[in-house]
């Protein structure tokens, strides 16, 4: 029980520790709502990013995808081409580097790894080359779309200020019900999950498994896309780099969610579970005032024993 719940257990570990550190800021409703917020881009790619690994490949451009997004919407933004036209070409945007990316995997058989390791570098390279290296802010973003990113729906009051929940977190758990819905409650979601258990076997059984893989790997380019958008409007800016460190905590989420699966494959309420960990971790050390080096350092750690922990249960199974 405890290696199979041990990430869950780890997580209510975390907050209890916290609770009692910093009782006063912590177990807070303003906080939780501010945690839900700062994870909520993270949440989004990590999201996405499960739906690749569900068939046992990688997505390492989701990062630079997310910077892209942003800045292909600020262009159009900065060049009065209007919000609505301007989340549009990012995501269209988002959709054809993710449909590239599966075309690599799946048709022409490239490592997924080394496939979306080289378009990491080509997505950044875009994004630079859109905004010629250049932060675009100020003016050029519209107050609609940055007010979104900061804005949220009235809860009341406590101790005389406003509570909001925030419109970032109705983004992510509304990518997070859509996710959960695709995966496990539809016949794609399925074939899916038979591609990562046993690609070959799930062609012979008639699935298609490269149209499968490529849609797959649209649907992460998407999130990634969206992720950024909501970078960029929560900043109210957008920079060619922003969202490259996506990429490797949303992994790192999926990895931990991981090991609540009794059968080792990535599920999307556990990647929640993983993303929540993060998200609760850098807002508690952050109240400790720990260095955020020595965050870095914490967080590497608990990825990696619980990852263990995942290899050992399934190596017992």
């Amino acid at each position: 029980m405890i290696r199979r719940f041990g990430t869950l257990l780890g997580l209510i570990a975390i907050i209890a520790t916290f609770s009692v550190l910093r009782p006063d800021t912590f177990m807070t409703v303003p906080n939780w709502l501010n945690i839900t917020q700062q994870v909520s881009i993270l949440a989004v790619v990590a999201f996405a990013s499960t739906i690749v690994m569900v068939t046992g490949a990688f997505d390492l451009s989701v990062g630079t995808m997310a910077s892209l997004a942003g800045m292909i919407a600020a262009a159009a933004m900065q060049a009065d081409l209007g919000i609505p036209l301007a989340l549009a070409l990012a995501l269209t945007a988002a959709a054809v580097g993710g449909a590239f990316n599966g075309f690599l995997v799946a048709y022409l058989r490239i490592v997924p790894f080394v496939a979306t390791l080289g378009t990491l570098t080509m997505f950044g390279g875009f994004a630079l080359l859109v905004s010629d290296g250049s932060t675009i802010y100020g003016r050029a973003i519209p107050a609609a779309f940055g007010g979104f990113g900061r804005g949220g729906i009235p809860l009341g009051t406590i101790d005389g200020r406003a509570v909001l929940l925030p419109n970032l977190t109705l983004v992510a758990a509304g990518v997070l019900i859509v996710t959960w819905l695709l995966l496990e409650h539809t016949g794609y979601g399925r074939r899916l999950y038979a591609i990562g258990g046993n690609r070959v076997a799930a062609r012979l059984a008639g699935v298609r498994t490269r149209l499968a893989l490529l849609g797959a790997f649209v649907a992460s380019g998407v999130g990634a896309g969206i992720g950024g958008l909501m970078l960029a409007s929560r900043l109210a800016s957008a920079n060619p780099t922003q969202g490259d460190g996506l990429m490797l905590n949303a992994i790192a989420a999926v990895f931990l969610g991981v090991t609540l699966s009794q059968e080792g494959e990535p599920r999307v309420l556990g990647t929640l579970v993983g993303v929540t960990i993060l998200g609760v971790l850098a807002n508690g050390l952050t109240q400790l005032q720990i260095d955020t080096y020595v965050q870095q350092v914490l967080t590497g750690v608990i990825v990696v024993g619980a990852v263990a922990v995942g290899s050992l249960r399934r190596r017992e199974a």
